[in-house]
């Protein structure tokens, strides 16, 4: 596969699965509705320093381990389950009855960055991906550490102009999801969510 090849083959694989509504989609567009942008922008740049860190592990070789070792696949499985479980039942049990944009903005910084990294590291599914998949279009002859940040480098560019997109859409609606009423019902929807993630991901199999 020569490198135009597999720019293109990996670009176009990489926007499907960009596009494809999943976790990182219910938390940009909640914390979006809810928080406000910026939030949503530092949840997704958490979700992107999750992928670079994934693709660190695949390119330094630990990711092999992943894809061989059923006990390190359960043990992040779980992980992850029991994480995105928590969050959801945050949610759900104490939802947010009003928005304040300004309140606790130290601890929010912080926060949603760590929710979005968090969220994607402790997927393993996300691990197991990378692993199976970045190799395969890494040129014959190249260097896979290269290659790989590169790949994922990509991806991440996608993430985040999609998590923008998805930002300034729900931006137009800022004034209805401002309602205390939505942001609650908003709250326990996506916690439910959340929890049907963590369900799927720990009745899950390779």
């Amino acid at each position: 596969m020569s490198v135009q090849d597999a720019l293109l083959a990996y670009s176009l694989a990489a926007l499907i699965l960009t596009l494809t509504p999943g976790l990182d989609t219910a938390l940009i567009l909640r914390t979006a509705s809810v928080e406000g942008g910026k939030k949503a922008f530092q949840a997704a740049l958490g979700i992107d320093a999750g992928c670079f860190i994934w693709g660190a592990i695949v390119a330094f070789g630990l990711g092999a381990l992943l894809a061989v070792s059923e006990i390190a696949y359960s043990v992040l499985k779980w992980c992850g389950a029991c994480y995105l479980c928590w969050l959801g039942t945050q949610l759900i049990f104490r939802p947010r009855t009003s928005f304040n944009p300004s309140h606790g903005k130290a601890e929010a910084v912080g926060n949603w960055f760590l929710r979005g990294m968090l969220g994607n590291v402790l997927n393993p599914k996300i691990g197991i991906f990378y692993v199976s998949f970045l190799p395969q279009f890494i040129p014959t002859g190249h260097s896979p550490l290269i290659w790989t940040f590169l790949l994922v480098a990509i991806h991440v560019v996608m993430g985040t102009l999609w998590s923008l997109i998805l930002i300034m859409t729900t931006g137009y609606a800022s004034a209805w999801l401002k309602n205390n009423s939505v942001i609650k019902w908003m709250d326990i929807a996506t916690g439910g969510l959340f929890v049907f993630f963590a369900v799927k991901l720990a009745a899950s199999s390779r």
